[in-house]
Protein backbone atom coordinates (compact mmCIF):
# COMPACT_ATOMS: atom_id res chain seq x y z
CA UNK A 1 0.00 0.00 0.00
CA UNK A 2 1.34 3.48 -1.12
CA UNK A 3 2.22 5.47 1.93
CA UNK A 4 2.39 9.37 3.18
CA UNK A 5 5.18 10.53 4.09
CA UNK A 6 7.17 13.09 6.57
CA UNK A 7 4.48 14.52 8.21
CA UNK A 8 1.93 15.47 5.21
CA UNK A 9 -1.20 14.08 4.67
CA UNK A 10 -1.47 11.51 7.94
CA UNK A 11 -4.73 10.71 6.31
CA UNK A 12 -2.69 7.43 4.92
CA UNK A 13 -1.36 6.88 8.63
CA UNK A 14 1.85 6.22 7.63
CA UNK A 15 5.25 7.85 7.93
CA UNK A 16 8.51 7.19 6.51
CA UNK A 17 10.67 4.31 7.26
CA UNK A 18 13.34 2.66 5.62
CA UNK A 19 11.11 -0.30 4.54
CA UNK A 20 9.92 1.76 1.90
CA UNK A 21 13.27 1.05 0.28
CA UNK A 22 11.95 -1.97 -1.49
CA UNK A 23 13.44 -3.95 -4.46
CA UNK A 24 11.49 -2.77 -7.57
CA UNK A 25 10.19 -4.69 -10.75
CA UNK A 26 12.55 -4.55 -14.10
CA UNK A 27 11.69 -2.50 -16.58
CA UNK A 28 8.20 -2.24 -18.38
CA UNK A 29 9.08 -0.70 -20.93
CA UNK A 30 10.86 -1.04 -24.26
CA UNK A 31 11.95 0.53 -27.27
CA UNK A 32 13.99 3.38 -25.87
CA UNK A 33 15.76 5.59 -28.04
CA UNK A 34 19.71 5.37 -27.38
CA UNK A 35 20.92 7.76 -24.03
CA UNK A 36 23.58 9.58 -24.38
CA UNK A 37 27.07 8.24 -23.46
CA UNK A 38 29.30 11.34 -22.17
CA UNK A 39 30.22 11.28 -18.28
CA UNK A 40 28.87 12.90 -15.89
CA UNK A 41 32.03 15.70 -16.34
CA UNK A 42 31.59 16.25 -20.23
CA UNK A 43 27.74 16.28 -19.44
CA UNK A 44 28.19 19.20 -16.97
CA UNK A 45 30.38 21.03 -18.76
CA UNK A 46 28.77 20.83 -22.29
CA UNK A 47 25.31 21.83 -20.37
CA UNK A 48 23.69 24.43 -22.51
CA UNK A 49 20.86 25.85 -23.34
CA UNK A 50 21.87 28.27 -25.87
CA UNK A 51 19.29 26.81 -28.60
CA UNK A 52 16.05 27.20 -26.12
CA UNK A 53 17.42 30.39 -25.16
CA UNK A 54 17.18 31.48 -29.04
CA UNK A 55 13.90 29.96 -29.57
CA UNK A 56 11.95 31.20 -26.58
CA UNK A 57 13.08 34.64 -27.11
CA UNK A 58 11.30 34.05 -30.00
CA UNK A 59 8.75 32.72 -28.82
CA UNK A 60 8.12 35.99 -26.58
CA UNK A 61 7.75 38.16 -29.61
CA UNK A 62 4.61 35.68 -30.62
CA UNK A 63 3.09 34.54 -27.72
CA UNK A 64 2.20 36.06 -24.58
CA UNK A 65 5.34 35.39 -22.29
CA UNK A 66 6.43 32.97 -24.99
CA UNK A 67 4.15 29.88 -24.01
CA UNK A 68 0.62 28.45 -24.47
CA UNK A 69 0.46 27.64 -20.54
CA UNK A 70 2.14 29.87 -17.72
CA UNK A 71 3.73 27.65 -15.36
CA UNK A 72 6.23 26.41 -18.19
CA UNK A 73 7.47 29.82 -18.43
CA UNK A 74 9.45 29.00 -15.28
CA UNK A 75 8.66 32.43 -13.65
CA UNK A 76 8.62 31.28 -10.16
CA UNK A 77 12.05 29.39 -10.97
CA UNK A 78 13.96 31.42 -12.50
CA UNK A 79 16.91 30.46 -15.45
CA UNK A 80 16.02 29.54 -19.07
CA UNK A 81 12.60 27.58 -19.85
CA UNK A 82 13.87 24.71 -21.68
CA UNK A 83 12.52 23.66 -25.23
CA UNK A 84 11.42 20.03 -25.74
CA UNK A 85 12.33 18.13 -29.26
CA UNK A 86 11.41 14.92 -28.08
CA UNK A 87 10.27 12.21 -25.64
CA UNK A 88 10.07 8.41 -24.68
CA UNK A 89 9.51 6.44 -22.08
CA UNK A 90 10.81 7.88 -18.93
CA UNK A 91 13.16 10.61 -20.77
CA UNK A 92 13.25 13.97 -22.68
CA UNK A 93 15.48 15.85 -24.74
CA UNK A 94 15.42 19.55 -25.25
CA UNK A 95 16.95 20.92 -28.30
CA UNK A 96 20.25 22.01 -26.95
CA UNK A 97 20.53 17.83 -27.13
CA UNK A 98 20.55 17.61 -23.12
CA UNK A 99 18.88 14.38 -21.95
CA UNK A 100 16.52 14.76 -18.61
CA UNK A 101 14.70 12.23 -16.78
CA UNK A 102 10.78 12.95 -16.86
CA UNK A 103 9.18 13.71 -13.73
CA UNK A 104 6.19 15.75 -14.93
CA UNK A 105 5.05 13.40 -17.47
CA UNK A 106 3.10 15.75 -20.02
CA UNK A 107 1.56 17.22 -16.45
CA UNK A 108 0.58 13.82 -15.92
CA UNK A 109 -1.14 11.86 -18.76
CA UNK A 110 2.19 9.79 -19.55
CA UNK A 111 1.89 7.34 -16.66
CA UNK A 112 2.63 4.15 -19.35
CA UNK A 113 5.38 6.12 -20.65
CA UNK A 114 5.99 8.62 -23.22
CA UNK A 115 5.53 7.39 -27.02
CA UNK A 116 4.53 4.26 -26.20
CA UNK A 117 4.96 2.03 -28.54
CA UNK A 118 1.80 0.33 -28.68
CA UNK A 119 0.35 3.11 -28.48
CA UNK A 120 1.94 4.65 -31.58
CA UNK A 121 1.16 2.05 -33.36
CA UNK A 122 -2.62 2.31 -32.82
CA UNK A 123 -2.90 5.97 -33.13
CA UNK A 124 -1.31 5.05 -36.92
CA UNK A 125 -3.81 2.64 -37.67
CA UNK A 126 -6.27 4.63 -36.63
CA UNK A 127 -5.36 7.97 -38.71
CA UNK A 128 -5.34 5.92 -41.51
CA UNK A 129 -9.25 6.17 -41.58
CA UNK A 130 -9.16 9.85 -40.70
CA UNK A 131 -8.66 11.81 -37.60
CA UNK A 132 -11.93 13.79 -36.65
CA UNK A 133 -15.46 12.72 -37.93
CA UNK A 134 -17.12 15.07 -35.93
CA UNK A 135 -19.71 12.65 -36.00
CA UNK A 136 -20.26 9.60 -33.52
CA UNK A 137 -17.71 7.09 -33.57
CA UNK A 138 -17.58 3.23 -31.82
CA UNK A 139 -14.13 3.85 -30.22
CA UNK A 140 -16.17 6.24 -28.17
CA UNK A 141 -18.49 3.51 -26.66
CA UNK A 142 -15.46 1.45 -26.26
CA UNK A 143 -13.55 4.28 -23.80
CA UNK A 144 -16.95 4.67 -22.28
CA UNK A 145 -17.23 1.17 -21.18
CA UNK A 146 -14.28 1.22 -19.83
CA UNK A 147 -14.51 4.48 -17.80
CA UNK A 148 -17.53 3.30 -16.74
CA UNK A 149 -16.42 -0.07 -15.48
CA UNK A 150 -13.83 1.69 -13.82
CA UNK A 151 -14.93 4.60 -12.08
CA UNK A 152 -17.16 3.76 -9.05
CA UNK A 153 -19.07 6.73 -9.29
CA UNK A 154 -19.90 6.81 -12.85
CA UNK A 155 -23.08 5.38 -14.50
CA UNK A 156 -22.77 8.12 -17.88
CA UNK A 157 -19.92 10.04 -19.56
CA UNK A 158 -19.73 12.72 -21.50
CA UNK A 159 -16.22 13.40 -22.98
CA UNK A 160 -14.86 16.34 -24.05
CA UNK A 161 -11.54 18.11 -24.54
CA UNK A 162 -9.74 19.38 -21.59
CA UNK A 163 -10.31 19.57 -17.73
CA UNK A 164 -11.07 23.10 -17.64
CA UNK A 165 -13.94 22.05 -19.71
CA UNK A 166 -15.18 18.69 -17.83
CA UNK A 167 -15.36 21.28 -14.76
CA UNK A 168 -17.18 23.56 -16.54
CA UNK A 169 -19.76 21.22 -17.89
CA UNK A 170 -20.09 19.14 -14.28
CA UNK A 171 -20.64 22.78 -12.79
CA UNK A 172 -23.51 23.82 -14.65
CA UNK A 173 -24.86 20.16 -14.37
CA UNK A 174 -24.80 20.49 -10.60
CA UNK A 175 -26.43 24.01 -10.65
CA UNK A 176 -29.06 22.73 -12.96
CA UNK A 177 -30.00 19.21 -11.27
CA UNK A 178 -30.36 20.91 -8.22
CA UNK A 179 -31.53 24.20 -8.89
CA UNK A 180 -29.41 25.86 -6.61
CA UNK A 181 -26.47 28.09 -7.63
CA UNK A 182 -23.74 28.60 -5.00
CA UNK A 183 -20.66 25.92 -4.61
CA UNK A 184 -18.14 25.19 -2.44
CA UNK A 185 -14.13 24.88 -3.63
CA UNK A 186 -11.02 24.62 -1.52
CA UNK A 187 -8.43 26.97 -1.85
CA UNK A 188 -5.41 25.97 -3.39
CA UNK A 189 -7.67 23.80 -5.68
CA UNK A 190 -7.61 24.40 -9.44
CA UNK A 191 -10.44 23.27 -11.36
CA UNK A 192 -9.38 24.99 -14.62
CA UNK A 193 -9.30 28.71 -16.03
CA UNK A 194 -13.13 28.88 -16.29
CA UNK A 195 -14.23 32.29 -14.58
CA UNK A 196 -16.42 30.40 -11.25
CA UNK A 197 -13.24 29.01 -10.65
CA UNK A 198 -10.44 31.43 -10.43
CA UNK A 199 -11.09 32.18 -6.90
CA UNK A 200 -7.88 31.05 -4.71
CA UNK A 201 -6.97 28.82 -6.98
CA UNK A 202 -3.92 26.89 -7.30
CA UNK A 203 -1.30 25.46 -10.26
CA UNK A 204 -0.17 28.55 -12.26
CA UNK A 205 -2.39 30.90 -10.29
CA UNK A 206 -0.41 29.76 -7.23
CA UNK A 207 2.87 29.29 -8.82
CA UNK A 208 2.98 33.29 -10.01
CA UNK A 209 1.61 34.20 -6.95
CA UNK A 210 -1.53 36.51 -8.87
CA UNK A 211 -4.48 37.29 -7.44
CA UNK A 212 -8.10 36.47 -8.56
CA UNK A 213 -7.88 36.81 -12.17
CA UNK A 214 -8.33 40.00 -13.79
CA UNK A 215 -11.14 40.00 -16.26
CA UNK A 216 -13.35 37.91 -14.31
CA UNK A 217 -16.94 39.50 -13.44
CA UNK A 218 -17.85 39.47 -9.85
CA UNK A 219 -21.31 38.30 -10.58
CA UNK A 220 -18.83 35.18 -12.10
CA UNK A 221 -17.59 34.57 -8.58
CA UNK A 222 -20.65 35.86 -6.63
CA UNK A 223 -21.69 32.39 -5.76
CA UNK A 224 -18.24 30.49 -5.15
CA UNK A 225 -17.64 30.17 -1.20
CA UNK A 226 -13.61 28.77 -0.88
CA UNK A 227 -12.88 27.29 2.65
CA UNK A 228 -9.09 25.73 3.42
CA UNK A 229 -8.67 22.03 1.83
CA UNK A 230 -9.15 19.09 5.08
CA UNK A 231 -10.81 21.85 7.09
CA UNK A 232 -14.39 20.30 7.56
CA UNK A 233 -15.44 23.01 10.44
CA UNK A 234 -14.74 25.67 7.77
CA UNK A 235 -16.89 23.35 5.56
CA UNK A 236 -20.01 22.63 8.19
CA UNK A 237 -20.21 26.46 8.82
CA UNK A 238 -20.29 27.43 5.13
CA UNK A 239 -23.31 24.85 4.69
CA UNK A 240 -24.76 26.73 8.25
CA UNK A 241 -24.77 29.96 6.43
CA UNK A 242 -25.82 29.06 3.19
CA UNK A 243 -28.41 26.45 4.47
CA UNK A 244 -30.79 25.15 1.27
CA UNK A 245 -28.51 27.16 -1.52
CA UNK A 246 -25.52 24.88 -1.94
CA UNK A 247 -25.31 23.32 -5.43
CA UNK A 248 -22.44 21.30 -5.18
CA UNK A 249 -18.96 21.04 -3.30
CA UNK A 250 -15.83 20.06 -5.58
CA UNK A 251 -12.43 19.47 -4.99
CA UNK A 252 -9.21 17.31 -5.72
CA UNK A 253 -9.48 14.38 -3.50
CA UNK A 254 -6.11 14.78 -3.20
CA UNK A 255 -4.64 18.16 -4.32
CA UNK A 256 -2.27 18.32 -7.04
CA UNK A 257 -2.26 21.63 -7.89
CA UNK A 258 -0.68 23.21 -4.78
CA UNK A 259 2.06 21.04 -4.42
CA UNK A 260 1.21 16.77 -2.99
CA UNK A 261 -1.58 17.04 -0.33
CA UNK A 262 -3.53 14.47 0.48
CA UNK A 263 -6.99 14.55 3.12
CA UNK A 264 -6.70 14.00 6.26
CA UNK A 265 -8.69 10.72 7.56
CA UNK A 266 -12.12 11.01 7.52
CA UNK A 267 -11.91 14.26 5.54
CA UNK A 268 -13.21 12.95 2.56
CA UNK A 269 -15.95 10.57 3.89
CA UNK A 270 -17.29 14.07 6.56
CA UNK A 271 -18.03 15.62 2.85
CA UNK A 272 -19.71 12.74 1.59
CA UNK A 273 -21.82 12.86 4.82
CA UNK A 274 -22.53 16.73 4.77
CA UNK A 275 -23.30 16.79 1.10
CA UNK A 276 -25.58 14.21 1.18
CA UNK A 277 -27.16 15.63 4.67
CA UNK A 278 -28.16 18.87 2.51
CA UNK A 279 -29.16 17.54 -0.71
CA UNK A 280 -25.61 19.24 -2.10
CA UNK A 281 -23.56 17.03 -5.07
CA UNK A 282 -20.18 16.29 -4.06
CA UNK A 283 -18.07 16.51 -7.14
CA UNK A 284 -14.42 14.68 -7.27
CA UNK A 285 -12.08 16.98 -10.01
CA UNK A 286 -9.94 13.75 -10.97
CA UNK A 287 -8.19 15.20 -13.79
CA UNK A 288 -4.88 14.35 -12.23
CA UNK A 289 -5.92 11.39 -9.79
CA UNK A 290 -7.83 9.45 -12.14
CA UNK A 291 -6.56 6.07 -13.10
CA UNK A 292 -3.35 7.35 -11.64
CA UNK A 293 -3.83 6.74 -7.67
CA UNK A 294 -5.33 3.33 -8.91
CA UNK A 295 -7.54 2.18 -12.06
CA UNK A 296 -10.35 3.48 -10.38
CA UNK A 297 -8.87 6.93 -9.07
CA UNK A 298 -8.99 8.31 -5.91
CA UNK A 299 -12.53 7.13 -5.15
CA UNK A 300 -11.43 4.17 -5.48
CA UNK A 301 -8.88 4.12 -3.71
CA UNK A 302 -10.69 6.26 -0.36
CA UNK A 303 -13.68 4.20 -0.73
CA UNK A 304 -15.53 7.26 -0.87
CA UNK A 305 -17.95 7.67 -4.08
CA UNK A 306 -19.02 11.35 -4.93
CA UNK A 307 -22.31 12.35 -7.23
CA UNK A 308 -20.29 13.27 -10.16
CA UNK A 309 -16.47 13.19 -11.28
CA UNK A 310 -13.93 14.90 -13.83
CA UNK A 311 -11.42 13.41 -15.59
CA UNK A 312 -8.91 14.03 -18.01
CA UNK A 313 -4.72 13.51 -18.67
CA UNK A 314 -4.98 9.84 -18.46
CA UNK A 315 -8.32 8.73 -20.58
CA UNK A 316 -6.20 10.54 -23.72
CA UNK A 317 -3.43 8.76 -22.80
CA UNK A 318 -1.48 12.53 -24.19
CA UNK A 319 -3.68 13.42 -26.33
CA UNK A 320 -6.19 16.46 -25.71
CA UNK A 321 -9.30 15.15 -23.32
CA UNK A 322 -11.37 15.83 -20.38
CA UNK A 323 -14.60 13.90 -19.29
CA UNK A 324 -17.39 14.38 -16.71
CA UNK A 325 -19.63 11.94 -15.60
CA UNK A 326 -21.95 10.56 -12.72
CA UNK A 327 -25.32 8.85 -11.51
CA UNK A 328 -27.55 8.08 -14.22
CA UNK A 329 -30.68 10.05 -13.27
CA UNK A 330 -28.01 13.28 -12.99
CA UNK A 331 -26.38 12.56 -16.41
CA UNK A 332 -29.75 12.40 -18.18
CA UNK A 333 -29.81 16.45 -17.92
CA UNK A 334 -27.24 16.57 -20.38
CA UNK A 335 -28.16 17.65 -23.91
CA UNK A 336 -29.83 15.85 -26.06
CA UNK A 337 -31.23 13.76 -23.18
CA UNK A 338 -31.83 16.92 -21.40
CA UNK A 339 -32.29 20.43 -21.27
CA UNK A 340 -28.25 21.42 -20.36
CA UNK A 341 -26.99 22.10 -22.72
CA UNK A 342 -23.06 21.60 -23.78
CA UNK A 343 -21.18 20.65 -26.86
CA UNK A 344 -17.81 20.17 -28.37
CA UNK A 345 -16.82 19.72 -31.91
CA UNK A 346 -13.55 17.14 -31.39
CA UNK A 347 -15.23 15.38 -28.31
CA UNK A 348 -14.54 12.05 -28.86
CA UNK A 349 -12.19 11.98 -31.79
CA UNK A 350 -10.59 8.96 -32.27
CA UNK A 351 -7.45 9.74 -32.24
CA UNK A 352 -7.92 10.93 -28.15
CA UNK A 353 -10.43 7.78 -27.89
CA UNK A 354 -7.73 5.45 -29.46
CA UNK A 355 -4.41 6.49 -27.48
CA UNK A 356 -7.09 6.44 -24.11
CA UNK A 357 -8.07 2.82 -24.88
CA UNK A 358 -4.52 1.80 -25.17
CA UNK A 359 -3.60 3.53 -22.28
CA UNK A 360 -5.81 1.98 -19.91
CA UNK A 361 -5.59 -1.54 -21.14
CA UNK A 362 -1.95 -1.62 -20.04
CA UNK A 363 -2.78 -0.06 -16.43
CA UNK A 364 -5.12 -2.76 -16.16
CA UNK A 365 -2.78 -5.21 -15.90
CA UNK A 366 -1.64 -7.19 -13.02
CA UNK A 367 1.18 -5.16 -11.10
CA UNK A 368 0.63 -1.57 -12.08
CA UNK A 369 -0.31 0.24 -9.53
CA UNK A 370 2.27 -2.12 -6.55
CA UNK A 371 5.20 -1.13 -9.10
CA UNK A 372 4.40 2.67 -9.27
CA UNK A 373 3.69 2.54 -5.78
CA UNK A 374 7.28 0.96 -5.31
CA UNK A 375 8.91 3.23 -7.20
CA UNK A 376 7.38 6.20 -6.47
CA UNK A 377 8.21 5.40 -2.56
CA UNK A 378 12.12 5.05 -3.19
CA UNK A 379 12.15 8.25 -4.67
CA UNK A 380 10.68 10.26 -2.38
CA UNK A 381 12.45 8.58 0.62
CA UNK A 382 15.46 9.03 -0.83
CA UNK A 383 14.91 12.68 -1.75
CA UNK A 384 13.40 13.37 2.03
CA UNK A 385 16.47 11.77 3.57
CA UNK A 386 18.87 13.24 1.13
CA UNK A 387 17.63 16.57 2.08
CA UNK A 388 17.53 15.57 5.80
CA UNK A 389 21.21 14.29 5.35
CA UNK A 390 22.20 17.91 4.19
CA UNK A 391 20.78 19.33 6.48
CA UNK A 392 17.59 21.30 4.77
CA UNK A 393 13.69 21.71 6.43
CA UNK A 394 11.95 19.52 4.08
CA UNK A 395 8.58 17.00 3.88
CA UNK A 396 6.90 14.68 1.17
CA UNK A 397 4.56 11.88 0.42
CA UNK A 398 2.79 9.95 -2.32
CA UNK A 399 0.27 7.73 -3.22
CA UNK A 400 1.41 5.18 -6.19
CA UNK A 401 2.34 7.41 -9.19
CA UNK A 402 2.01 11.03 -7.68
CA UNK A 403 4.33 12.72 -5.12
CA UNK A 404 5.57 16.02 -3.65
CA UNK A 405 7.86 17.66 -1.80
CA UNK A 406 8.01 20.96 0.43
CA UNK A 407 10.79 22.55 1.32
CA UNK A 408 9.32 23.19 5.10
CA UNK A 409 9.33 21.35 7.85
CA UNK A 410 5.41 20.34 7.70
CA UNK A 411 2.75 19.31 8.07
CA UNK A 412 1.20 20.31 5.51
CA UNK A 413 -2.43 20.06 5.38
CA UNK A 414 -3.41 22.65 2.89
CA UNK A 415 -2.40 25.85 1.21
CA UNK A 416 -1.81 28.27 3.02
CA UNK A 417 0.69 25.42 4.91
CA UNK A 418 2.55 24.86 1.38
CA UNK A 419 2.47 28.18 1.25
CA UNK A 420 5.32 28.56 4.37
CA UNK A 421 7.92 26.52 1.86
CA UNK A 422 11.21 28.00 1.17
CA UNK A 423 10.09 28.54 -2.72
CA UNK A 424 13.51 30.75 -3.35
CA UNK A 425 15.50 26.97 -2.36
CA UNK A 426 12.94 25.26 -4.50
CA UNK A 427 14.18 27.38 -7.03
CA UNK A 428 17.91 26.88 -6.53
CA UNK A 429 17.28 23.15 -6.13
CA UNK A 430 14.96 23.21 -9.23
CA UNK A 431 17.89 24.84 -11.39
CA UNK A 432 20.51 22.38 -10.14
CA UNK A 433 18.61 19.21 -10.91
CA UNK A 434 18.27 20.43 -14.43
CA UNK A 435 21.67 20.44 -14.91
CA UNK A 436 21.99 17.11 -13.69
CA UNK A 437 19.58 15.79 -16.09
CA UNK A 438 16.03 15.54 -13.96
CA UNK A 439 13.01 17.87 -15.21
CA UNK A 440 10.87 18.43 -12.08
CA UNK A 441 7.73 20.56 -12.23
CA UNK A 442 8.92 24.08 -12.46
CA UNK A 443 6.93 25.45 -9.44
CA UNK A 444 7.06 24.24 -5.69
CA UNK A 445 3.25 23.83 -6.16
CA UNK A 446 2.66 21.40 -8.27
CA UNK A 447 2.54 17.48 -7.86
CA UNK A 448 5.14 14.90 -9.73
CA UNK A 449 4.65 12.40 -11.63
CA UNK A 450 6.25 8.67 -12.08
CA UNK A 451 5.42 5.90 -15.05
CA UNK A 452 5.50 2.48 -16.13
CA UNK A 453 8.32 3.50 -17.65
CA UNK A 454 10.93 4.93 -15.09
CA UNK A 455 13.76 2.43 -13.83
CA UNK A 456 15.30 1.54 -10.54
CA UNK A 457 18.35 3.19 -12.61
CA UNK A 458 16.38 6.01 -13.41
CA UNK A 459 15.30 6.51 -9.55
CA UNK A 460 18.81 5.95 -8.11
CA UNK A 461 20.19 8.66 -10.51
CA UNK A 462 17.75 11.09 -9.54
CA UNK A 463 18.37 10.49 -5.67
CA UNK A 464 22.11 11.16 -6.11
CA UNK A 465 21.60 14.17 -8.30
CA UNK A 466 18.93 15.05 -5.25
CA UNK A 467 22.04 14.59 -2.91
CA UNK A 468 24.54 16.43 -5.01
CA UNK A 469 21.99 19.54 -5.80
CA UNK A 470 21.23 19.78 -2.22
CA UNK A 471 25.10 19.58 -0.80
CA UNK A 472 25.49 22.85 -2.54
CA UNK A 473 22.32 25.12 -1.85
Amino acid sequence: MAASISGIGIGLGLSCSSNLSKSLHSSQSSGFRVKMTVSVEDKKKNYTLQKSEEAFNAAKNLMPGGVNSPVRAFKSVGGQPIVIDSVKGSHMWDIDGNEYIDYVGSWGPAIIGHADDEVLAALAETMKKGTSFGAPCLLENVLAEMVISAVPSIEMVRFVNSGTEACMGVLRLARAFTGREKIIKFEGCYHGHADPFLVKAGSGVATLGLPDSPGVPKAATFETLTAPYNDISAVENLFNSNKGELAAVILEPVVGNSGFIPPKPDFLEALQGLTKANGTLLIFDEVMTGFRLSYGGAQEYFGITPDLTTLGKIIGGGLPVGAYGGRREIMEMVAPAGPMYQAGTLSGNPLAMTAGIQTLKRLKEPGTYEYLDKITGQLVQGILDAGKKTGHAICGGYINGMFGFFFTEGPVYNFDDAKKSDTAKFARFYRGMLEEGVYLAPSQFEAGFTSLAHTQEDIQKTIAAAEKVLSKI
